[in-house]
């Protein structure tokens, strides 16, 4: 039997701030605790840089902007840390991204072979950024797929809804937190 893990992403407090939805986090923290009343490991994921951003190249037009923005003392990981609604219980991992997927600059892919998990079940913020890209990459790595669409949000819910119901279905099996946890 395939051992799951659910991933939440990039739902850092800096990163919620940005996306208005007073309904997404108490439907995440229903997944996040039937993961957890389930026995299924939760990992969290957050994109992250070092002081200074040396891992951005001037080339990448989504995360440029920050080079040259106000620095960072070092040790400040404000922006890094998940929104307190659904932090991390002790002893969850934390897996910090350096672009959009979760796989992409992170030791992710080494946390989920060490704990024998072979299939994936995604949130996160955004459905068009790392929830696509983390699919993508985790499904040419021979991952089984599970997305929860209301357990994604995104700024556009066109975009959200395509990438739903027409995209990630050649996939992913596509399903709602209630179902999911239902089915735990």
């Amino acid at each position: 039997m395939p051992q799951q893990a659910l991933l939440v992403m990039d739902v850092q407090q800096v990163v919620v701030d940005r996306f208005p939805d007073a309904e997404y986090l108490p439907r995440l923290s229903k997944a996040i605790d039937a993961a957890r009343a389930g026995g299924v490991p939760v990992i969290y994921v957050v994109v992250g840089f070092r002081p200074g951003y040396p891992e951005v190249s001037a080339r990448n037009k989504m995360f440029r902007g920050l080079v040259g923005a106000a620095p960072r003392p070092a040790g400040d990981d404000r922006s890094t840390q998940v929104h307190p609604d659904v932090a991390p219980a002790p002893g969850e991992p934390v897996v910090t991204k350096r672009r959009v997927s979760a796989f992409a600059g992170s030791d992710l892919d080494m946390v989920l072979r060490a704990g024998g998990i072979d299939h994936l079940v995604l949130t996160g913020i955004a459905t068009s950024g790392v929830v696509l890209s983390t699919l993508r990459q985790a499904a040419d790595l021979d991952f089984e797929l599970t997305v929860l669409s209301d357990g994604c949000l995104d700024s556009d819910p066109e975009v959200h809804r395509v990438l739903t119901e027409k995209v990630f279905p050649k996939q992913a099996e596509v399903t709602t937190v209630d179902a999911w946890a239902a089915a735990l």
